[in-house]
């Protein structure tokens, strides 16, 4: 399994993260645990998770489960230091956790107590604060996204704030590295120079929304990552299912994220199965499956360090497991370029 570092950290991650938003909605205890087995038998030892989770639905009876079933795994097999772990911590809205209190120096010890309770561990490899406090174009909301009512003086003094709290729990040995989610290039920029001016924690991994049909991340953020090792964690490489091909035709199977949220959270649109067809098209020229294709081509980019999959099964994660080592050719590579410029942005 290729392996990448974890920003200027002396950390190194697998290059496919195992994703667990499923655990202890979608997917049952017993199947996580052959899940985990099964990824770390193949070096993928890099595992994200949050306290929010699982999903699809969210709701206050099941969260912090995942969690919870890492902590269970890490508890039966003992092997809790073979795994690269990394969680977040939910923002401002959500209220479930802190009745829907922002990030700040208040609450981080708190929720990091949380999620190390829950983990059965006694520090987490990589912390991310998973949305912005003063909001973030991801999850389709860059089509209205005006951030014309933030206040840049309240945001850097958070952001200050913030990481001096963050310093406090890596002196306590609680954490090792800090990431953002859900974050712009400008955001960004700005929590690097507050550390770097400040010598406090530096941003080592951004996690944002990216893949063959999600590719908002290409321009600017991609020349920061490159430019400042900031590598990015890609969550929903296989575009919510779309990649895999399962719901070509009209088709929704039973127990699927589109089943279970008929929108796919604003990425059902009618431009997308068109998208699907052409890149099913490029695999099938070239003799590749989908869902590998669309794995590698992710692995590829210059400015990536994991991509987070999500297997709602073993057999999906079976099949993620035998196109790990996949290399795409360059030909590959000009027509996956070409079906982008045909079909951008299709939702």
């Amino acid at each position: 399994m290729k392996r990448n570092p974890l920003g200027q950290t002396d950390i190194t991650v697998s290059a496919l993260s195992l994703g667990t938003m499923t655990f202890g909605t979608q997917t049952p205890k017993d199947d996580a645990f052959q899940q985990m087995d099964m990824a770390l038998e193949a070096g993928i030892d890099f595992w994200d998770t949050a306290e929010m989770y699982p999903v699809n639905p969210i709701a206050a009876e099941h969260t912090g489960r995942s969690e919870e079933f890492l902590g269970d795994w890490f508890e039966k097999t003992g092997r809790r230091n073979e795994v690269v772990l990394a969680t977040k911590h939910s923002g401002a809205g959500l209220k479930i956790w802190r009745d829907g209190a922002p990030i700040s120096s208040q609450t981080i010890s708190e929720a990091i107590d949380g999620s190390l309770k829950r983990l059965k561990t006694d520090h987490i490899d990589l912390y991310q604060f998973h949305w912005p406090n003063r909001g973030s174009y991801m999850f389709r909301q860059n089509w209205t996204y005006d951030p014309s009512s933030q206040n840049k003086a309240e945001t850097l003094a958070h952001m200050e704030d913030a990481l001096e709290a963050l310093q406090r729990e890596v002196d306590k040995g609680r954490i090792r590295a800090f990431g953002l989610s859900n974050e712009s290039a400008w955001g960004t920029a700005q929590w690097l120079r507050v550390s770097e001016d400040k010598g406090l924690p530096r941003v080592a991994s951004v996690q944002n929304e990216y893949s063959l049909m999600c590719r908002m991340y290409d321009t600017d953020l991609a020349e920061l990552s490159v430019n400042e090792d900031v590598g990015l964690m890609a969550f929903s490489p296989l575009a919510t299912g779309y990649l895999t091909g399962k719901y070509r035709d009209g088709a929704v199977p039973k127990g699927s994220r589109m089943a279970i949220n008929g929108n796919l959270g604003g990425r059902v649109s009618d431009r997308a199965p068109v998208a699907v067809e052409a890149y099913m098209s490029v695999a099938q020229k070239h003799g590749l499956d989908l869902v590998h294709m669309s794995l590698a081509w992710c692995m590829q980019r210059p400015f990536m360090m994991s991509a987070i999959f999500g297997a709602t099964n073993v057999e999906q994660l079976a099949h993620i497991i035998a196109g790990k080592d996949l290399v795409l050719s360059p030909e590959v590579m000009k027509d996956i370029d070409a079906a982008h410029r045909a079909h951008p942005m299709p939702y």
